[in-house]
């Protein structure tokens, strides 16, 4: 029996369809490259355009598609223009986004191998390829896609406790005695806090490590968090090193954790999420030596290399670890295959999206050259901004290799906060107020593809004129 049109038009309206809406897209963007990067209604603005859905009448699926381009149009921070010097949210490669399409026509679910094996082995294929440019070797790599980095820090958290307490997956917290401790530095993503009270042993578990002046973790302090919470009978289980903090983009000194860690016998994890994209570059920084000795990774392919939301990754090189951290087993599940594990058993997620895809997809028509000059043409840009902020009165004060750039008014001391507001009101850019070793800076990072030098001066002249408003 075929399927009610209204759920599966035929195919000739299914192709005429697509072809509409990609062609809306395109327009799309091209009207949000040439207009303002935000947009921010209010709630009401948004709430009753959303009225006339009242899901009783059928609409037309162009009509329901046009609706929704438009609201996102006029409400959205819009990370595919130009101007978008923001979070770690990128402009998306074109092969990533076909991948999308294909993921959501098809719809493997991963959960199980054997119900998706080519989609299984082309996210481990993918894995393996990413690990190898840490320095890792395939045959000891395992890991799997994941949300984003959030989840893929929490996986490494519950390994790392599986690991060091070996009663923790069945007994929980009552098989550790004494207060279990993970130590991240100060500038760290503090979604550990929000980690560590998912797994069960409490935000006090989280110790923030001091940095030295410059945003990365002090290996001192590191030493000393460490020492002190011996003495008092705490049990340190995890070291998590950050290469491209939030706020600067900064590395922590990745070979001293592993140092640390392994005299101390501490599961060592690199949220890499922002940073490991560097790796591909001509000029991987200095400061990520080290990685390769980790015992997980954290990175997201959804910032720097530019696929859709949400394509996390976590990578491991203890297999039978992360088998022990999400044992289970279920009736109506198939039986596990003998050369590959299954997802659910292997991870936070049970039903799981084809995330990998995306990444495999641009991978393979971009290649690594492709993405070399991708990394490099965005470092570029950031030292050329840079340049520009020092040379029109604005100190850079961070030194990242990661093309965060964080900066004052150095001419009036305006605060941080109001110019950002102007810059955004203006239009032309988009930059956020942030916070770097507890000063107040305006922060830009180099995100999209589609910048260039113009984007700098339209940036840098929306500085200007917003520090001649004055206070």
């Amino acid at each position: 029996m075929a399927a009610p049109k209204a759920l599966w038009p035929d195919r000739a309206q299914r192709l005429a369809e697509q072809a509409r809406l990609s062609a809306q897209l395109s327009d799309a963007l091209e009207e949000i490259g040439q207009g303002h990067v935000a947009h921010t209604p209010t709630p009401a603005e948004v709430q009753a355009a959303l009225r006339r859905f009242d899901f009783e009448t059928p609409l037309a699926i162009s009509e329901v598609s046009d609706a929704v381009i438009d609201l996102m149009k006029d409400g959205m921070v819009h990370v595919m223009h130009p101007g978008y010097f923001g979070l770690f949210n990128p402009a998306v490669v074109f092969p990533a986004v076909l991948a999308d399409q294909i993921t959501a026509t098809l719809n493997p679910q991963l959960a199980a191998w054997s119900h998706a094996a080519a989609a299984n082995e082309i996210e481990r294929h993918t894995l393996t390829a990413i690990a190898r440019r840490f320095g890792w070797p395939s045959e000891i790599t395992c890991g799997h896609f994941t949300s984003g980095g959030a989840e893929a820090n929490l996986t490494g958290v519950v390994c790392a406790l599986t690991h060091a307490f070996p009663r923790f997956g069945d007994e929980g917290v009552q098989a550790i005695d004494g207060a279990p401790r993970l130590y991240v530095s100060v500038e760290s993503h503090l979604a550990w806090l929000k980690i560590a009270h998912q797994c069960g042993i409490g935000r006090d578990a989280v110790r923030l490590v001091a940095t030295d002046g410059q945003g990365q973790m002090d290996e001192a302090a590191l030493s000393r968090a460490i020492a002190e919470d011996r003495a008092q009978g705490r049990r340190p289980f995890f070291i998590g090193a950050t290469a491209g903090t939030t706020n600067a983009g900064m590395i922590d000194p990745i070979a001293a954790c592993a140092r640390i860690a392994r005299t101390e016998d501490l599961w060592l994890h690199v949220d890499a999420a922002w940073g490991g994209a560097a790796i591909l570059g001509a000029r991987p920084p200095a400061r990520m030596a080290g990685i390769d000795l980790a015992d997980s990774i954290t990175m997201d392919a959804h910032k720097w290399l530019a696929t859709p939301m949400g394509a996390g990754m976590f990578i491991c090189r203890h297999e039978a670890v992360v088998g022990e951290a999400f044992r289970v087993s279920a009736s109506y599940m198939p039986a596990a295959t003998e050369s590959a594990g299954d997802p659910y058993s292997h991870s936070v997620q049970w039903s799981r999206r084809f995330i990998g895809l995306k990444l495999f997809m641009a991978l393979a028509a971009l290649g690594w050259d492709g993405y070399r000059a991708h990394i490099d043409q965005a470092l570029d840009l950031a030292n050329r901004l840079a340049l520009r902020l020092r040379a029109e009165g604005w100190p850079v004060l961070n030194d990242s290799e990661l093309g965060v750039l964080c900066f004052i008014d150095g001419e009036t001391g305006l605060d941080p906060g109001l110019i950002a507001e102007r810059v955004v009101a203006d239009g032309r850019a988009w930059i956020s107020p942030a916070r770097f070793e507890g000063r107040p800076v305006l922060r830009a990072c180099i995100t999209s593809h589609f910048t260039g030098p113009e984007h700098l001066d339209a940036l840098v002249a929306a500085l200007d004129t917003a520090r001649r408003l004055g206070a």
